[in-house]
């Protein structure tokens, strides 16, 4: 019985020694692991805009006219002198 109880003393002082040194090596690089998440998010972002944007330009642009109108007649007043 005091075998299995040393060998649960054991492995409950391996998960808290994980624990612990998990934290620490978070705590220490979490100044790299924020730079890397926000370019990350700002890849993402900018893909998402870039693949999006082709689409709404195609929206929002008129067709061109297959035939026009001719040219305008001159007018017959005389041009103002500025």
């Amino acid at each position: 019985m005091q075998k299995v109880i040393n060998v649960l003393a054991v492995l409950s002082f391996l998960g808290t020694a994980g624990i612990i040194g998990g934290g620490t090596v978070v705590y220490l690089r979490r100044d790299a692991i924020a730079e890397s998440v926000k370019e990350r998010v700002a890849k993402a972002a900018t893909e998402a805009i870039a693949d999006a944007l082709p689409g709404m330009l195609d929206a929002a642009m008129p067709e061109l006219p297959g035939a026009t109108g001719g040219a305008i007649p001159p007018t017959s007043t005389p041009a103002l002198p500025f």
